[in-house]
């Protein structure tokens, strides 16, 4: 099947032809047809499957094709869990409308008050399409200017991460304020009890999609490092030193531990520096544009780096933690070998994360090969994914470097993080 099938407005295919697309993805296929025909959606889908571009098109078609219900108001309405996301959407649909006259404006936290400003001001000239994630949105909402008596489609995007985040009850808010005659599309990597409580209470007959969890790609090269905590940070270092690769992701499950392992590498000498949520939106922006343009080699993030950012070209994923979600694993590895290219991905396995990797195997269905360790280091513990441990993993007290932490402030060592 070809865009052209699809029946989707010549301005739209346009637009995507000059972003190199020629052919929909699975979820594309099935989810556009549904939303033209006025269904409410719920698709079940991961990062990299297309998502965006299946709720994006079918709203923009509707916006170029026909004149709103009442003149001014917002045409649509996508909620999403972070301030990357909202950006990477907004950036995606001004791509696809660049041959189109339709506005859109993300609105996130984080900004100082002349770019809330700047947000008012859009909401209330009646920007077509918003692109919000839920706190900033009530901020406006709740002062009573944002034009919705128009809206046609609200979309709900990673619902799960915004259920995880605690923002169901604002998104209930935000559906408050909205009118009832409106097309709601929610896309969901899982679909927890929780999630299918909330399309019951908020869509209407829904058309449902779902596609099945992607396996890591064939170009990504998988690896695994059994290693005490205090071989970690030094085999880490090693590595990282040897490797011919000059764009690397090393996520790390908490922001402190982002934190004190970004700071580790840097005094170490390696080009470094985080991505976490206590940095200012332009500082985020300026990481972010430095690591896109291969000026930063070491990027050290936690999970919202994996499902938020759409960077094609990463060399090198490094797991310096076993994530308790086996998909998130999936989606971390994910973020190397896209578009067709090679990758490798590293994790490192202490004693009390070997059963978590084993169902990570469990899930992708094949074991991950386990690399000795660089000589030097000694031997690394034997892999036992069957080992049970105890529920409180603990932490080792000790530095990326494998020194103890001292008691610093923070004190967290930026080895296994406590969840």
């Amino acid at each position: 099947m070809s865009f052209d099938q699809l029946g989707l407005n010549p301005e739209l295919l346009q637009g995507i032809a000059a972003m190199g697309i020629h052919k929909p993805t699975p979820i594309q296929e099935q989810a556009i047809p549904a939303a033209l025909e006025g269904r409410d959606l719920i698709a079940c889908a991961q990062t990299g499957t297309g998502k965006t571009a299946a709720f994006l098109l079918p709203i923009m078609d509707v916006v170029q094709r026909y004149r709103p219900r009442v003149e001014g108001s917002i045409r649509a309405l996508v909620v999403v869990p972070t301030r990357e996301l909202a950006l990477q959407i907004d950036q995606q649909l001004q791509a696809i409308a660049y041959y189109t006259p339709i506005t859109s404006i993300p609105v996130y936290g984080g900004s100082d008050a002349a770019s809330f400003d700047q947000q008012k001001a859009a909401l209330v000239g009646g920007t077509e399409v918003v692109i919000a994630t839920p706190g900033k949105l009530l901020s406006h909402l709740n002062l009573g200017y944002v034009p919705l008596k128009g809206l046609d489609f609200l979309v709900l995007d990673e619902a799960d991460r915004m259920m995880d985040m605690g923002f169901i009850d604002d998104i209930m808010r935000i559906i408050g304020f909205l009118p009832e005659d409106r097309q709601t599309l929610l896309f969901s990597a899982t679909m927890p009890s929780g999630i299918r409580d909330l399309t019951k209470r908020i869509l209407k007959d829904p058309f449902e999609i779902s596609i099945a969890l992607s396996k890591p790609a064939e170009g990504v090269d998988q690896q695994a490092y059994v290693v005490t905590e205090m071989q970690k940070g030094p085999v880490l270092e090693h590595m990282l030193r040897t490797s011919e690769a000059t764009s690397i992701i090393i996520f790390a499950g908490r922001k402190i531990e982002v934190k004190n392992l970004a700071r580790h590498l840097k005094k170490r000498g390696f080009d470094a520096e985080a991505m976490h949520s206590d940095l200012e939106q332009s500082e985020r922006e300026a990481v972010l544009l430095s690591f896109r343009n291969r000026r930063l080699r070491i990027l050290v993030a936690t999970n919202v780096v994996s499902r938020g950012i759409d960077i094609d070209d990463i060399d090198m994923v490094v797991n310096y933690d076993v994530p308790s979600d086996p998909e998130d694993y999936v989606h971390r590895v994910g973020r190397t070998a896209r578009a067709a290219r090679k990758g490798q991905a590293v994790t490192f396995i202490n004693d009390k994360e070997m059963r978590e990797f084993g169902q990570i195997e469990k899930l992708i269905g094949y074991a991950v090969r386990k690399m000795p360790l660089p000589e030097g280091f000694g031997p690394g513990p034997e892999y036992r994914p069957d080992l049970r441990v105890s529920k409180d993993r603990g932490r080792s007290g000790r530095s990326p470097g494998g020194r103890p932490s001292g008691g610093r402030p923070g004190g967290s060592s930026a080895g296994r993080p406590r969840r």
